[in-house]
């Protein structure tokens, strides 16, 4: 059984029935100031869920936003792991997840049980890990990056510094490619990101000759071969605010293009489709599973509402606030 389906029959969360005459926007507009609530949306939430956010960003904007907000509940539109991110950063605060359920594959592909046994066959080596990991990582994690900040991360070390790197392997690996490390990398990858399909981005680009493939490092190598840019969510929204060019094929999950299609309304985005014939785009069911009515119900209900212990919290903050503390010294 999956952590995060184990917390949800624990606290027996069950979706209320909404009103069908209210205006659900209305509604936690009025709530979340009642209630001096923030609501922070990941760029992979739909785009209602992104217009109604008090703030829009990345792994790296969201941990900054969370560890610095007055509010006194925050209710995240994201996964799992960002929450515990959230409430680690901010233990005073009451931190709100619409839908237990919204996991992530990636942390899930790192276990902690096996990634502490993995640890041990490599002592003195540093451990540097995604912020796409539990929070049981991250307390067995020295430094936490995301894919924003990773490379002048592990630049800041020492070119002698043996590293460990998890749980993605196709961004330890394209970090490798980048700094000229030999990080020992985790075996573990996101559904959505390795799920692009080669094939049907090269016949894109085949019906678009001017378009720019523009894609995160979480996907296969293939596909960063053949891409115009690599970066992280924001680096790709920034890539295609100031790109000169006109069309691009977007290889990330498509909830991005939502706040690509504000910033640049006049240009072409597509998105990358998957390896399943039958999908034109290619979309995180975990990110999917937060909707407004569930945002309602939180802010409502105040549940469910992400607990953790202590000691474990304490344990995984300095390994966040060290990343925090080395992006700030480099401006990033």
């Amino acid at each position: 059984m999956r952590r995060v389906e184990k917390l949800h029959m624990e606290k027996g969360y069950v979706e209320h029935p909404i009103d069908g005459s209210l205006n659900v926007l209305e509604e936690i507009d009025r709530m979340r100031k009642e209630k001096n609530a923030v609501i922070l949306a990941h760029y992979y939430q739909e785009s209602e869920i992104q217009d109604i956010a008090d703030f829009v960003g990345d792994s790296l904007d969201l941990s900054r936003k969370a560890a610095s907000t007055d509010a006194d509940i925050i209710v995240f539109a994201g996964v799992h792991f960002m929450a515990e991110t959230a409430k680690i950063l901010s233990p005073a605060k009451r931190v709100l997840l619409p839908d237990l359920m919204a996991g992530c594959s990636l942390a899930d592909s790192c276990p902690p049980e096996d990634f502490a046994a993995f640890r041990e066959k490599y002592p003195g080596h540093t451990v540097v890990s995604y912020v796409n990991t539990t929070a049981e990582i991250k307390a067995l994690t020295d430094i936490v990056c995301t894919s924003a900040n990773a490379v002048p991360i592990i630049n800041s070390l020492p070119e002698n510094e043996k590293i460990i790197f998890a749980p993605d392997r196709n961004l330890g690996n394209y970090i490798n490619s980048l700094t000229g490390r030999n990080m020992v990398i985790w075996d573990g990858a996101c559904h959505v990101h390795e799920e692009f399909s080669l094939e049907r981005i090269l016949e894109l680009k085949a019906a678009h000759p001017d378009a720019k493939i523009i894609a995160h490092p979480e996907c296969e190598k293939p596909v960063r071969i053949v891409a115009d840019h690599i970066g992280s969510t924001s680096s790709l929204l920034r890539f295609t605010q100031e790109d000169s060019g006109n069309t691009y094929i977007v290889a990330t999950e498509s909830g991005i293009l939502h706040q690509m299609k504000l910033a640049r309304p006049e240009k072409h985005f597509i998105a990358a489709p998957p390896k399943d014939s039958t999908c034109a785009c290619n979309d995180c069911k975990y990110m999917k599973l937060i909707t407004v009515n569930k945002i309602y119900n939180t802010l409502k209900f105040e549940q469910p509402e992400i607990t953790m212990d202590k000691s474990l919290m304490k344990q995984a903050e300095g390994s966040i606030r060290r990343m925090l503390e080395i992006s700030n010294k480099l401006g990033l």
